[in-house]
């Protein structure tokens, strides 16, 4: 029997006396699960949810075994919010090195994460003055601290160029065969590809939940994209 990293289970969360999510059930297991939708469908909300950041109006989520949001889990996910989580006025070092003492993380974790996400060269650099990229990979790293278990990374690759892209999915593949699992959400669908699993989501609710390959299969199409549009259809 499969052990699942996340499990939702009739999750429901209200805005404005809306559902925002309605009755989702869903399981994410190990490896890169990609959480695809179009922006406002409801994507960041169920990555909230997961974290334990978000008040639910029902249903249950379980990471790791605990609900979402014990504080078992507090060493356990790593988080990583469309918002650069850094301080603008500290180095990378600094801000790395601050977390690390509220984390409770040995300093070598510094340099260690400092290295996985290709910074070493602007650990000196106040954050405030790098490119718009690199503050992403600065709050990637803070994340990384601790070795979390769960990676809950929400549209960390948007904005950026093909080629920081790239390697981002690169490093995300890596963590993953390092044993951790890794929840990624994006709007593009040509990232769909990249992923081990997908959830495609839209106004709220999971349209499909597997491989690309099987999601392509069943839709009777040859990419991810035309797979959702004709998923919407058939909805």
């Amino acid at each position: 029997m499969m052990n699942f990293v996340v499990e939702a289970r009739g999750l429901s969360v209200m805005r404005g006396g809306h559902p925002v999510l309605d009755g989702l059930d869903l399981a994410i297991g190990a490896g890169v699960t990609g959480l695809l939708g179009p922006s406002g469908c409801g994507k960041s909300t169920l990555l909230r949810s997961v974290v334990g950041a978000q008040r639910v109006a029902g249903g249950t989520v379980t990471v790791l075994g605990q609900p979402a949001g014990s504080a078992a889990l507090r060493h356990e996910i790593g988080y990583v919010t469309q918002a650069a989580s850094v301080y603008d006025d500290l180095t990378v070092g600094e801000n790395l090195r601050f977390f690390a003492r509220v984390l409770g993380c040995p300093a070598s974790e510094v340099d260690r994460v400092v290295t996985a996400v290709d910074l070493g060269s602007h650990a000196d650099a106040v954050v405030g003055r790098l490119s718009g990229g690199q503050r992403s990979r600065a709050s990637l790293a803070v994340a990384l601290l601790g070795r979390p278990r769960l990676l809950v990374l929400d549209e960390p690759t948007v904005g950026l160029d093909p080629v920081l892209r790239r390697d981002l999915w690169k490093l995300f593949h890596e963590l993953a065969d390092g044993g951790a699992a890794v929840l990624v959400s994006s709007h593009v669908m040509d990232e769909a590809e990249r992923c081990d699993q997908l959830l495609l989501m839209r106004d709220g609710a999971v349209l499909a939940q597997d491989s690309p390959a099987a999601i392509k299969a069943q839709a009777g199409t040859d990419d991810v994209e035309s797979a959702f549009l004709s998923l919407v259809a058939a909805a």
